[in-house]
């Protein structure tokens, strides 16, 4: 980003995330890593959300990490470490409109001074030793051998590998653990979890421009970023003036200028949505289980689909924006994992990115 911003820019008080490939050793929990898939980098290491507690409310079936967000509040002692958990449902058919049961998020947080990290912060370099084992946390918390959450059903043939259900084993099963059982462990690849991404980020820049009417020339631009709509249906959306266009143009092009951002963070800001429809209202957003009003905290892209290897041929995980809100007071619940709320709002039949 350049340092030299002209008057025609300003920042928006929003920060961008983008993806960024990273070593292995960068993801582990120790790191305190921003990431998109792979498996969980829990922060707590006691307390792991269970599988009951991450089941998909549409299929009843386990959901899958799909990223997490280091974001520490600066001042508040016992949010001195900070990460906040997303899961989804791998279920394509979960995903109806405007509904977020296929869904979780979570909160964990700790003091500087806590029973699982050093004082200090870590080195920005490759341990001598990595501390984290893949299916078995520090403090003793067995995890999936598939998707990383707790795990307490072992394998009843080998007992060295454990699931969070028995979904999960009979995926792994079928995947690899067949063939490995009781022999050599296999360096078969994990084709269940998202692929693994560093989550790096920049402050918004964005010029005042953006605050003038659109014209149907700007239009036109901000789409040829990130669409392949049509010639007629641009023009069509050029001409109606209804609330929702308008709406979903303000969003394309806030986001024309940096097209592969897959998530904006601003803690006690506001969401860009994606359409009018389906907007929550202060009522809509529940309370968390302390009694404190929840606030927006940051949302999650539709791009960040284009990098999750999710589509098929009849149908796909799909989303417009998911946005996150979390306790204003971010309250003190110890070494446990706790739940937020993630409102998901999609796309009008008419529009697209």
């Amino acid at each position: 980003m350049s340092e030299n911003r002209t008057d025609s820019e300003r920042e928006s008080g929003v920060v961008l995330g983008f993806l960024e490939e990273a070593e292995p050793w960068q993801f582990v929990s120790a790191q305190f890593p921003s990431k998109v898939g792979g498996r969980p980098a829990w922060l707590s290491q006691l307390n792991l959300p269970t599988v009951a507690e991450l089941v998909c409310e549409k299929c009843q079936l386990p959901t899958v990490f799909l990223l997490q967000v280091y974001a520490p509040i600066i001042g508040q002692e016992r949010s001195f470490h900070r990460t906040l958990y997303v899961f989804c449902c791998k279920t394509p058919e979960c995903y109806t409109a405007n509904d977020n049961q296929c869904l979780k998020v979570y909160r964990s947080q700790l003091p500087r001074k806590n029973d699982f990290y050093p004082y200090d912060p870590p080195a920005d370099e490759e341990p001598a030793t990595n501390a984290d084992d893949e299916h078995i946390l520090g403090s003793g918390v067995k995890l999936c051998r598939l998707c990383g959450c707790a795990g307490h059903k072992a394998c009843s043939r080998c007992h060295s590998v454990t699931y969070c259900s028995k979904e999960h084993q009979t995926i792994d099963w079928k995947q690899r653990h067949k063939k490995e059982c009781s022999s050599e462990p296999s360096s078969a690849v994990n084709m269940f979890l998202f692929p693994e991404w560093e989550l790096v980020t920049e402050p918004e820049e964005f010029s005042v421009m953006e605050d003038k009417p659109p014209d149907s020339n700007s239009l036109v631009q901000a789409n040829s970023v990130s669409s392949d709509l049509e010639e007629s249906e641009l023009e069509s959306m050029a001409l109606h003036e209804s609330q929702d266009s308008k709406m979903f143009q303000k969003f394309k092009e806030r986001i024309a200028t940096e097209p592969h951002q897959v998530l904006r963070y601003c803690r006690e800001g506001s969401p860009l949505w994606v359409s009018s429809e389906h907007v929550p209202s202060k009522e809509d957003i529940p309370k968390c289980s302390c009694g404190t009003n929840r606030i927006f905290e940051f949302q999650i892209m539709p791009q960040l689909l284009n990098h999750l290897k999710v589509d098929k041929p009849d149908a796909s995980i799909d989303w417009g924006t998911l946005a996150i809100y979390t306790c204003a007071a971010s309250c003190d619940q110890g070494n446990n994992y706790s739940a937020e709320f993630i409102w998901k709002q999609d796309f009008s039949k008419d529009q697209a990115v």
